[in-house]
């Protein structure tokens, strides 16, 4: 099938076994009402195959081993990528000026561990890194920053650190003009900030992917699990109790909660920010 034939039909069988393979790998889960968002994001991968139907790619990704790449384009084509630099800035000024303060002075398992658990392009952990760094604290006590996504094109344009206007839409000019270069239409972080971050491709929904990260103080995973099913949500969130340290911090995004999936976690509300902790 060539990409500007006319677009194969997707029947509800075809949404259920793609929305549940989907889900079955990812934790994503897409509603009934979602259909046609799915639809859209999954015909050019059909395309790209040369497929005539949405059977055919399902069984493509089912049962084809030889094809196991093929998943990378999946993920691609359903990470949702909205983020920018000082998203949900409460939560990192909580970090920088109460959490990190308290962990230095109990000075166990050094060096800090931070993961930005679905980084997207990288604004996110980023953000993170340039705070810490405002505030000195790379200077007093070893802090490591992890960040991962499961889209492989989002990793890869994070570790460019080549960003355009629309990532800074909430940032100060004082803080582009510190920390960025100019590169044409871009901003090109500087060296000494993007090389704290080790970047890394990782399924949030597959534990032996989390607990490599095991150790870790803080994770940011905020925007994800509204697109989680609850079974997901249940899953992935004991899935990062379990690598976190005692004690570790979760923080989620501002429009979600854990208190119906979870009693892992006791929520406090540490500043200006509600916590999960550990």
């Amino acid at each position: 099938m060539q990409c500007n034939a006319k677009k194969p039909l997707m029947s509800f069988i075809e949404f259920k076994l793609l929305r549940d393979i989907i889900h079955e790998q990812t934790g994503i889960y897409y509603q009934i009402d979602k259909m046609e968002i799915l639809y859209d994001k999954i015909t050019p991968l059909l395309c790209n195959q040369e497929l005539d139907s949405f059977i055919d790619y399902y069984y493509l990704l089912k049962y084809e081993s030889r094809f196991t790449d093929e998943w990378h384009h999946v993920f691609d084509a359903i990470s949702v990528q909205e983020t920018y630099f000082g998203r949900e800035y409460d939560q990192i000024e909580t970090l920088v000026n109460v959490i990190i303060p308290k962990l230095a002075i109990e000075k166990t398992n050094l060096p800090i561990k931070i993961w930005s658990a679905a980084c997207a392009s990288g604004e996110e952990p980023l953000t993170i890194a340039i705070y810490l760094n405002e505030s000195g604290w790379f200077e007093h006590i070893p802090i490591e920053i992890y960040a991962s996504d499961l889209s492989p094109k989002a990793i890869s344009k994070a570790q460019t650190g080549l960003y355009g206007s629309y990532s800074f839409r909430h940032w100060s000019q004082a803080l582009i003009d510190k920390y960025f270069i100019k590169k044409n239409k871009q901003c090109q972080v500087i060296n000494n900030i993007h090389e704290k971050i080790q970047w890394k491709i990782s399924n949030l929904n597959n534990k032996n992917d989390v607990a490599l990260m095991a150790g870790t103080h803080i994770i940011f995973c905020r925007n994800v699990f509204i697109y989680f099913s609850d079974l997901a949500i249940r899953k992935t969130s004991r899935f990062l109790y379990d690598c976190m340290t005692d004690p570790g911090y979760l923080f989620t995004g501002i429009s979600e909660s854990l208190l119906k999936f979870t009693d892992d976690f006791d929520m406090q509300e540490i500043d200006s920010s509600f916590v999960y902790v550990k």
